[in-house]
């Protein structure tokens, strides 16, 4: 395969052409502490240095915390800086892997207003409004407006010529400091409306000295930290740069344009481009989600190439081997960058290379556990990976002693504990009342653009099939059955239904099937109308509505205050962008009060309808009696929605991470 050939950049040869790309992590020290990384970020590293990468990228460094305020990343400022750099560097050589750090200028109008500061601690080429309100929110979402601005937006402080100019001479030395501690390569973070993004774009640019007006003065401070970085590291350190081709927003960057940028970072000596697309306006572009299609890049990653001679670094939904391998085939991209694919398996690489491709662990885009964590300025993590970021603590072991475990529920929360405990050494055992592991991932994996999670799904069973965990079908749990097993651990993972509100009307719209929760729509068991009302706007409602608008039904969400309020902001900007295009009706704060024959009634709306989709929410399945199970058998744990219903990242965390300890 050609994506394990060795690969060029500069002066520095990869073992394989599989990158790893930068991520925030949200590890480093302490500022105090000269915010260096922490032992568990070199674990994370060396985690996917081991699993098969020719070349990783760091998260992302400032190169001094004089500019903005820090919200913890690492700091690359003086000598002192080595010595970790070093460590990590030595950690990740021994895998016979490379590694580059990125360097940021600073974040602008992006990152959180930092309460009591002057213009909320934020700078900016010119004054910008932040993105984010002073509360820290997120733009509100809504049809025909991705995302709608609001009035609580603070004025980002116009950087100084001296503050610019002192920037570029920080690079130099952090570059130095790089070179120094044996680092192999820095790649220069133009990305996704950051600092560096906004003085290259006419949109949030608007100086009139010489770092602004054309593209010339736009791009100076770009050019000038290659040309710092060069000085500083040397002039055959290899340098890379990572921006958008285009914005996808009206007034941003155009393809010509970042084309042309192309051309002229290519003149200055960087040794290889990052092609990504979009900025926090388009999130759901620069962070592309579940619903966004596979290689959603590409095109910009091969218009790129069409213009440089440089290697182009082909991101964007990568993480499908086929994909990747017919990347470089086909010569849309020299290298791949793969992102959050390897923070869902550290050991894509070598299990790709093994043809062990039905083993790899599939990034579902959900960005629960990167995004939304690091978000709440912790630790990042995986939804469908519990030990990422954790790599040290989390390993699965041998159990000292060998058990019996029963498991009741064959759901994502289940599937993983079991898969744990017999990883663990265990005897295990699985009762699925169904005729199929998969619990309510199996109807949450039916629309065409839930894919991922039709991997995941298969990625589950197929484990539970290689570790012959003993799986009983159509076996109903109760408390004597259980009982007599008399296993030495139970774990319930019951799962959860829908909610059934108590309206007028409601019994009888069930028992006519013109009302159908969503479950048994997905799953087939009624065949909708041509005009459907889908009850509730989170993120259920929300799929549903658009699988049924794609298959030529005309559908209206009837919810209430927030749409797609239980999702990441930019998958459910970009949900709410596809209900759009797809045209979804969109009702908020118009709950429904009774179904009638004809449809159903709001308080101040009549709704005509044949079919009336339930996605109002879940409710838990506790129907076995946890505490009289609790005096029988030693080691009884509930996981999964049976506790509550919530996400993916909920069920599998806990059936991982209960099931290491057993």
């Amino acid at each position: 395969m050609k994506l394990f050939e060795s690969g060029k950049i500069g002066s520095m040869v990869l073992k394989n052409r599989i990158i790893m790309d930068a991520l925030n992590i949200q590890m480093a020290t302490p500022l105090e502490d000269h915010a260096g990384l922490t032992q568990r970020a070199i674990d994370f590293y060396v985690a996917r240095a081991k699993g098969g990468v020719g070349l990783i990228k760091t998260t992302f460094m400032r190169p001094n915390r004089k500019l903005e305020f820090s919200i913890g990343e690492p700091v690359v400022d003086s000598e002192r800086c080595v010595s970790w750099l070093n460590d990590l560097a030595e950690a990740v050589h021994d895998y016979d892997a490379k590694v580059c750090v990125q360097l940021s200028p600073g974040l602008g109008r992006i990152p959180v207003p930092k309460p009591g500061l002057p213009h909320g601690g934020l700078v900016g080429p010119s004054a910008l409004p932040s993105f984010r309100d002073p509360d820290g929110q997120m733009p509100p979402i809504g049809p025909g407006r991705y995302p709608a601005r609001g009035e609580r937006y603070l004025l980002t402080r116009e950087l100084e010529t001296e503050e610019i100019e002192q920037l570029v001479r920080d690079f130099e030395r952090s570059a130095r400091i790089c070179r120094l501690a044996d680092i192999d390569a820095i790649e220069i973070h133009g990305h996704q409306g950051y600092l560096l993004d906004e003085f290259m774009t006419a949109l949030w640019n608007k100086r009139t000295d010489k770092y602004g007006g054309d593209l010339d003065g736009r791009l100076r401070l770009a050019l000038e930290l290659v040309e710092a970085v060069k000085k500083g590291a040397g002039a055959d350190f290899p340098v890379l740069f990572k921006y958008p081709l285009t914005h996808f927003l009206e007034g941003g960057r155009s393809i010509e344009e970042g084309l042309e940028i192309a051309r002229r970072l290519e003149a200055v000596g960087v040794d290889a481009l990052t092609i990504t697309g979009g900025c926090y306006e388009t999130y759901n572009r620069t962070q592309p989600p579940t619903t966004q299609p596979r290689g959603c890049w590409l095109s910009l990653c091969e218009r790129t190439k069409a213009v440089v001679r440089i290697p182009v670094i082909a991101s964007g939904k990568l993480g499908y081997p086929d994909l990747a391998e017919k990347v470089l085939q086909e010569g849309k991209g020299d290298f791949v960058a793969l992102c959050r694919y390897l923070l869902a398996d550290p050991e894509w690489p070598n299990k790709v290379r093994a043809g062990r491709i039905e083993d790899i662990i599939p990034c579902v885009g959900c960005h629960e556990g990167c995004i939304a964590r690091v978000r709440k300025y912790q630790r990042i993590g995986c939804a469908v990976n519990p030990a990422a970021g954790a790599e040290r603590e989390l390993t699965i072991r041998l159990a000292p002693k060998k058990k019996s475990v029963l498991v009741i529920g064959g759901g994502p929360a289940g599937m993983e504990a079991a898969r744990v405990s017999a990883l663990r050494g265990h005897q295990v055992t699985l009762w699925e009342k169904g005729d199929r592991l998969g619990g309510n991932l199996i109807p949450a994996a039916v629309p065409d653009f839930k894919d991922d999670y039709k991997l995941l799904l298969n990625y589950q069973t197929t484990q539970i099939r290689k570790l012959h965990v003993n799986v009983e079908f159509g076996k109903e749990a109760t408390n004597e059955a259980i009982r007599r097993f008399s296993p030495d651990v139970l774990f319930l993972a019951t799962g959860a239904v829908h909610v059934i509100p108590e309206l007028e009307g409601m019994t009888e719209g069930l028992k006519r099937g013109s009302v159908v929760t969503a479950v048994d729509l997905l799953m087939g068991r009624k065949e909708p109308g041509g005009g459907v009302l889908v009850m509730g706007a989170g993120l259920i409602g929300c799929e549903v509505a658009l699988h049924l608008a794609r298959r030529g039904r005309q559908v209206t969400i009837a919810g209430g205050r927030r749409l797609a309020h239980d999702m990441v902001w930019g998958n459910a900007l970009d949900l709410v962008k596809q209900l759009d295009d797809a045209g979804v009706r969109i009702l908020m704060n118009h709950r429904v009060v009774r179904i009638t024959e004809a449809g159903a009634e709001a308080a101040d709306l009549t709704f005509r309808a044949d079919t009336i989709v339930l996605a109002v929410g879940m409710r838990p399945v506790q129907s076995l009696p946890m505490e009289e199970l609790r005096k029988a058998i030693p080691e009884v744990y509930a996981i999964g929605d049976c506790v509550a219903p919530r996400h993916v990242l909920s069920a599998i965390w806990e059936g991982y991470r209960k099931a290491r300890l057993v």
